[in-house]
């Protein structure tokens, strides 16, 4: 066998095959020998078809695919043994193919088109300072924050005047009906009126009575149910006028600031003071964007690594070879409008590539097995510690990895997942880290910009 590369350019190569029978008889002859043992065939006792009718009838067949197969292991062998950056797939030269004799050729000779990233390094002491932002929760975070856990907990207290949000507890009849009218005692969520017929329920009080138009003041069937005490489907009938005489009104009381209510929130016994519960309730801010601060690290840095690492691709090869792999399902015009994401998505996992092999970084099976089984944990809810929700774990994490159905896919997905997290995670110890302490409004405007670019 003789394998030649051939460099047109820095990025676009031929990969030249050629093939002789010693490279491709013996096994053809053996899988010709191991059908002559299994067929079966009219007129000839099993194992006893001449050699001579096996070829004739499978010979071509079983040459072509050892062939193809021998192709496949050669040119993956010969592109990682030599350490070629090759961007997507070797796209083998059809028109050669087509010219082949399979009867009377006992030599062949194959091309294989490559596609090569440009050569580059990854220097972290060459690259700029990246900013990790570290969120400091202001006293109006905190504010609003305690505002809306007090709302969460909140009590129930009477009021004499109905205002916006409040629940009117009295008698619902219909006005006007054929036969016996609808009737029932019931509350009206204020919450749920439709803006426009919100006026006809605010400054009402007790014993007064209030006419309004039931699909006008409650458009949504569900919030009609909801008010009537029907089901859905028989409030969605419901029309007309109805009139509602207020026997009570009842107002969200926001839980007063005590010790009640930070035991309801942290625990009993947590926080024993109001500077406490606010010191708590600040690094609970914190750690609640820890993670989204970690997100926008992570991006800054695959964007740091992207802008200052120039790497060259062979542009027209890949947009032709992403149209061959697609098989029609993107126009030309689509993949140029594509293009510039997928070229960033390529370049940026070379660079990644080069970076694990710097640090020699590899992934074990526990390692996938451990994010698998934390993903379970999450998925299903399952917390404690105990052997038995262990085991349970471990089983449920294994089946979704080893799924047949899924082709090996839910392995490869947690692979990448792990790998591409070690990468990060080394490259954060390489580069400059430039803390910058930001408001929750400032880091929520750097996240906007970022995702617009």
């Amino acid at each position: 066998m003789d394998i030649a590369l051939e460099k047109a350019s820095e990025t676009n190569a031929s990969l030249k095959i050629k093939l002789t029978p010693k490279d491709y008889k013996p096994e053809v002859d053996k899988k010709l020998k191991d059908y002559g043992r299994k067929v079966a065939m009219k007129g000839f006792r099993p194992g006893k078809v001449p050699a001579s009718l096996i070829q004739k009838m499978y010979g071509k067949s079983i040459l072509v695919d050892e062939i193809n197969n021998l192709l496949s292991r050669t040119v993956s062998s010969y592109i990682r043994e030599n350490k070629l950056q090759v961007v997507g797939d070797p796209i083998p030269n059809r028109e050669q193919a087509d010219t082949i004799d399979w009867d009377n050729q006992s030599e062949f000779e194959f091309k294989y088109d490559l596609g090569l990233a440009s050569d580059f390094e990854v220097y972290f002491h060459q690259l700029p300072a990246v900013p990790n932002y570290q969120i400091e929760a202001g006293t109006q975070e905190v504010d609003e924050t305690i505002a809306n856990l007090q709302n969460q907990f909140h009590g129930h207290e009477h009021a004499d005047e109905s205002a916006e949000g409040d629940m009117l507890y009295g008698e619902l009849t219909q006005a006007r009906a054929e036969g016996e009218p609808f009737s029932t005692k019931t509350a009206l969520p204020l919450n749920k009126v439709a803006q426009e017929a919100l006026p006809q329920f605010i400054g009402k009080k007790k014993e007064d009575t209030i006419t309004f138009d039931i699909q006008a003041a409650f458009p949504d069937e569900k919030d009609r149910s909801l008010a009537t005490g029907i089901k859905q489907e028989e409030a969605a009938d419901l029309q007309g006028e109805f009139i509602f005489t207020i026997e009570d009104i009842t107002r969200n009381k926001p839980a007063d600031l005590n010790q009640e209510f930070f035991d309801k929130v942290l625990g009993p016994g947590n926080v024993e003071s109001e500077e406490q519960f606010r010191e708590r309730v600040q690094e609970i801010i914190k750690n609640n964007y820890e993670r989204e601060a970690n997100t926008l690290l992570r991006f800054t840095i695959e964007k740091t690594l992207l802008e200052n690492i120039p790497i060259t691709l062979p542009d027209e090869f890949l947009k032709q070879w992403l149209l061959e792999v697609n098989e029609g399902k993107f126009t030309p015009e689509q993949i140029e409008e594509q293009y510039d994401d997928f070229t960033k998505s390529v370049k940026l996992q070379l660079i990644k590539n080069k970076i694990a092999e710097q640090a020699d970084i590899k992934v074990e099976f526990e390692e996938v097995m451990g994010v698998t089984r934390q993903m379970v944990r999450e998925q299903f809810g399952f917390y404690g510690d105990d052997s038995q929700m262990n085991e349970t774990i471990d089983r449920i994490a294994r089946n979704y990895l080893m799924d047949d159905k899924s082709n090996g896919q839910n392995y490869t997905n947690m692979f990448n997942r792990v790998y591409d997290d070690k990468v990060i995670e080394y490259a954060k110890t390489q580069v400059e880290l430039q803390p910058q302490t930001v408001t929750l409004d400032e880091f929520k405007e750097l996240v906007a910009a970022n995702n617009n670019r």
